[in-house]
């Protein structure tokens, strides 16, 4: 199980309330950097929220978020798999399971971004929107069970990281 249906339900929520999962389109030039360099035959949004990654991009991807209607049916996967601004909202036990769904889908190529940091927005329940803030070390010894790290950008608040697979 990636998700608990609690989870889920608190989730769903808060897409609906419109202020989450938006910002997926940031990331559309180095996703496009990532287009020309993979040549994928089919790309997947892992955790697309409300799909502006695939708007901003403008060629077909499949789309994954398991608290979206319409998207929520898990995905078969893609030689290019986007899933950014995502892991850190997993529930912690579920992030093994998350970890190993992500290997099952990619062909070719993850691309991964994954905050760092605490973030700005707090859960109905009283936790912060991230529940897992770990330093790279903490993402990377888990990451590379499963990949091997082509390429590794951080900053003070987030990890870029290119992952194929093993």
């Amino acid at each position: 199980m990636t998700i608990s249906d609690q989870y889920r339900q608190l989730n769903r929520e808060l897409h609906e309330q419109g202020s989450y999962g938006r910002k997926g389109d940031k990331w559309a030039g180095r996703v496009r950097e990532l287009i020309e360099k993979y040549q994928p035959s089919a790309i997947l949004d892992y955790g697309c929220g409300q799909g502006a990654l695939g708007r901003a991009l403008g060629v077909p991807i499949e789309e994954y978020d398991p608290a979206i209607d319409g998207k929520d049916q898990p995905p078969v996967g893609a030689d290019l798999v986007i899933c950014t601004d995502v892991l850190e909202h997993i529930e912690p036990e579920h992030l093994e399971a998350v970890l190993d769904d992500l290997q099952r889908v990619t062909g070719r190529c993850l691309f991964a971004v994954i905050s760092t940091r605490p973030a700005k927005k707090i859960l109905a329940d009283g936790r912060n929107a991230h529940l897992i803030v770990e330093p790279w070390p903490f993402w990377e010894e888990r990451l590379s069970a499963r990949f091997r790290i082509d390429t590794r950008s951080e900053s003070h608040k987030e990890v870029e990281v290119v992952l194929l697979p093993l």
